[in-house]
């Protein structure tokens, strides 16, 4: 039997160059908090880079967080560690990796792709207040300087 062509394609769902900045975008999110998930975050930035965490700041699933001390995978599989159920996540989507030189953000071949700070990329090491975009959920990076 013949397989059919399927048609595809890539959305860009950011808009480069719009927006708040990482560290503004991390502020506004803690102000929005209650004071028991500030203090949570407050930990996760005491540890001085040991840990970090990603804030989703957008969508149905606004608020989670998820704690990052090794390696998660990002995807909408039922088996990835930072779970997002959308058409516009693919099963498989990233991977954030803690490293030597910090925590590495890994595109896994998604087919919409993967966004730091409205820029499309491939891999990444993250920043504190980092906004990653993977399909239409926004992500917040949190993590300590190094000690």
């Amino acid at each position: 039997m013949e397989s059919k062509n399927e048609l595809t394609s890539t959305l860009h769902l950011s808009t480069p160059g719009l927006g708040t900045s990482p560290a503004g975008l991390i502020d506004e999110h803690l102000a929005s908090l209650a004071d028991t998930d500030r203090d949570v975050i407050s930990q996760v930035i005491a540890t001085g880079g040991d840990s970090a965490m990603v804030l989703i700041s957008t969508g149905i699933q606004k608020g989670s967080r998820f704690l990052i001390t090794d390696a998660v995978t990002i995807g909408r599989s039922a088996n990835s560690s930072i779970f997002l159920d959308d058409v516009t996540v693919s099963r498989a989507h990233a991977t954030i990796e803690k490293t030597v030189q910090g925590f590495l953000l890994r595109d896994a071949g998604s087919l919409n792709g993967t966004y730091v700070n409205n820029v499309p990329t491939a891999q990444e090491m993250l920043k504190h207040g980092d906004e990653i975009q993977i399909g239409k959920f926004h992500l917040l990076f949190v993590v300590g300087n190094k000690k």
